[in-house]
């Protein structure tokens, strides 16, 4: 096999059309070699020493190496984890620039890079060869064609985020051929995508789908990482999503045909942590290259820093540690072509080594990258470390997942006391958390579900979580779940209990789109989709998890109607996604009476007073908002257990009124088209009744 020199500056496999360079950064390491191996990926072929050594970067060209080519490394260097170097040549390791990979990891100790049930734990120092049991990296060649190919850029304010997994949004997809249910060309079918079309999502978010490696503790219970938060590989796709036969380009043909139905396409991507674990974790990548380089460590060095619960924390502090994450970032948006990101626990990539600092390296280098800060991005702003909770705290130009407006939103429509400022501010797209900095209201990424919790159907029949099948003696998951089954925790054929739940998904769906933000909607929650009162669902490959495609159509057609009504309201209604937050300050329409831009009412639809909002019995409000454009809109909310009446001033009176929104009916009207209504308005318990006009 003819080696020559090669290039330190294009980290990874990189086919030039000739051949491949190679090149692998550790700083600690004494020696790299290249292992390739037969097609299968299980024989090894030829094992190759890196012969430079550039600025920490190992390098090599092949010119007889083509895509195609499964490969790894063996890193040569100390066993010292009183030092942070765990360096094991006997472990074969996975390129982190690896663009595709071969074969599935299969769990043995041999994966350790210590003898395992040693006295000496990880200070013992195994010699097993891990080759034919980790998978296989693979070289590639990054041509596609994209032909006439426009992103849809859908600008922040006119978003509509619809949270999905690969697999699970398809795996039942009856209209989707049987070999790519489950995978990115059953994503890309036109039957899936047109549910997303009618529904009126504007930017898919896919939970992550890097490739990720199956816990050993999962697989020992016949379980998997179903969700897919525990990355191995930054710049691959998961294999299995690939559909039979196919190659990773698959992955760039359904952002491709996304993109043709005007749909952005958003990853969930997992830099805080890797699949490696803590110290008695395997030795799969990282932390045989360079552990002291890539990972944060403790004092004592033996041990790692933990942001994240998941065992480690990635070393953003590392100029060669966030080059990776950065070129990772660019490699999807400028070769595969997605809109943004959603960082997973974000708050543990801007630590610099302490507590979180919104002036972090990582977070000034994203606002400085011409490529990234055009993208959307979306922090999840929390980790496990100290001053962990960072909501409203991302600097301009992010959004950030708002676990207050879930919490706030789901304690009011529980009827809980108190709670008319928490839904007020949440409604106006929380201005007391991110009106600062010149951000605006999109900012906030309002949602009632996310993948990690209860789905809508779930919170509205289940007071406890059941995660019995997580086999976890029901350990696992939040237990603040602020959930109601309204008389009994489960499915129930009561009628009463069932139009009741009905009446309260709708309530939030309704809270959803007529708050300022961004609203974001869970899979399956559409159309009832349910995990049997599972909130931690993560481990669970089976219909648990996969969206019910026949049943739950048949079920609740007429709410995912009233779903997909709702979006093109928001859509065609502005007042509903303002520029500018709201704080009730005058507007200049040329009218007698002053009038503000936002106005809050009680039911003798006076303006609420600081008394008002502190009445602890009170559980409605009455929400006016006034456009530039002379559009008045109201939104009654009414979270007690008896109706609500409310009246207008005799200034607002002489508008004529017309309904766009009632949770009770379950109708949505566009602008003009509903009938009309006139004060007093009378809002059923537990309900929502919006009403829309024009001025003059």
């Amino acid at each position: 096999m003819r080696v020559e020199t090669g290039s330190p500056f294009h980290l990874g496999a990189q086919w030039d059309g000739s051949g491949t360079n190679f090149a692998l950064f550790s700083a600690n390491a004494t020696k790299v070699e290249l292992c390739l191996f037969e097609g299968s990926g299980r024989r090894e072929t030829d094992r190759i020493a890196l012969p430079e050594k550039t600025h920490d970067i190992w390098h090599g060209y092949l010119p007889d190496v083509r895509p195609g080519q499964a490969y790894g490394y063996r890193v040569h260097g100390p066993y010292e984890p009183d030092a942070g170097h765990r360096f094991n040549p006997n472990k074969l390791l996975l390129d982190p620039y690896a663009r595709a990979t071969r074969g599935e990891l299969r769990w043995h100790d041999s994966m350790f890079g210590y003898r395992l049930g040693s006295s000496r734990e990880d200070m013992s120092f195994d010699r097993r060869d891990s080759g034919p049991v980790v998978p296989k990296c693979v070289v590639v060649d990054e041509a596609v064609t994209w032909g006439n190919h426009n992103r849809p850029n859908v600008p922040w304010a006119e978003t509509v985020i619809y949270e999905a997994h690969v697999k699970g949004f398809t795996a039942l997809n009856p209209d989707v051929p049987d070999k790519l249910r489950g995978t990115f060309a059953g994503l890309a079918d036109p039957h899936a995508i047109d549910h997303l079309v009618k529904l009126g999502v504007t930017t898919l978010e896919l939970m992550p789908l890097q490739y990720f490696a199956d816990d050993r503790f999962l697989v020992q219970k016949g379980l998997k990482n179903y969700w897919g938060y525990n990355t191995l590989g930054f710049f691959a796709c998961a294999a299995r999503y690939i559909s039979p036969g196919a190659k990773h380009h698959e992955f760039k043909h359904m952002v491709r045909r996304l993109h043709d139905a005007g749909i952005e396409v958003i990853l969930d991507v997992v830099y805080n942590h890797t699949a490696e674990g803590n110290q008695v974790g395997p030795t799969l990548s990282f932390r045989g290259i360079d552990n002291a380089s890539y990972y944060m460590l403790a004092e004592h060095k033996r041990y790692y820093h933990d942001t994240t619960g998941c065992g480690n924390t990635v070393n953003m502090a590392h100029p060669r540690v966030m080059q990776m994450v950065m070129d990772s970032l660019r490699y999807w948006v400028e070769v595969c072509q997605v809109d943004g990101f959603r960082f997973d626990l974000a708050p543990a990539m801007a630590r610099d080594g302490g507590g979180y600092d919104k002036s972090a390296a990582w977070l000034d280098a994203m606002m400085q990258d011409p490529v990234l800060r055009t993208t959307k991005l979306i922090a999840e702003p929390w980790d496990l470390g100290h001053d962990g909770y960072q909501v409203g705290n991302f600097p301009g130009g992010w959004a950030e997942w708002n676990g207050r407006y879930r919490d706030d939103v789901r304690s009011f429509w529980r009827g809980e006391a108190g709670h008319l400022p928490c839904i007020s501010r949440n409604l106006l797209g929380s201005a007391d958390l991110f009106d600062h900095g010149g951000r605006r209201p999109w900012a906030s990424v309002n949602f009632i579900t996310a993948h990690d919790g209860f789905t809508l159907a779930d919170l509205v029949s289940y007071t406890e979580k059941h995660n019995a099948a997580n086999g976890e003696d029901g350990r696992d998951g939040h237990g603040d779940n602020r959930s109601q089954n309204f008389g009994v925790e489960g499915a129930t054929d009561d009628p009463v209990i069932v139009k009741q739940r009905e009446q309260m998904r709708r309530n939030f769906m309704a809270t959803l789109f007529l708050s300022q933000g961004t609203p974001m909607v869970l899979m399956g929650d559409e159309v009832g989709r349910s995990q049997n009162g599972n909130n931690n669902a993560y481990c669970q490959d089976n219909e648990m998890n996969w969206l019910g495609w026949e049943a739950s159509a048949q079920r609740d057609a007429d709410f995912e109607a009233f779903v997909g009504k709702l979006t093109m309201l928001r859509r065609n209604m502005p007042i509903w996604r303002q520029r500018n937050f709201l704080h009730g300050a005058p507007l200049d329409l040329g009218e007698e009476d002053e009038l503000r831009d936002v106005l809050w009412l009680r039911a003798d639809g006076a303006e609420m007073t600081e008394a008002d909002w502190h009445d602890g019995e009170a559980r409605s409000v009455g929400m006016m908002l006034t456009a530039t454009s002379g559009r008045r809109a109201i939104v009654f909310l009414n979270a007690g257990a008896d109706d609500a009446t409310f009246d207008l001033d005799d200034a607002f009176e002489t508008l004529t009124w017309r309904e766009i929104v009632s949770t009770r009916d379950g109708t949505v009207h566009m602008f003009g088209e509903g009938p009309e209504r006139a004060a007093p308005f009378t809002i059923p318990a537990r309900s929502i009744l919006a009403v829309a006009g024009r001025l003059g």
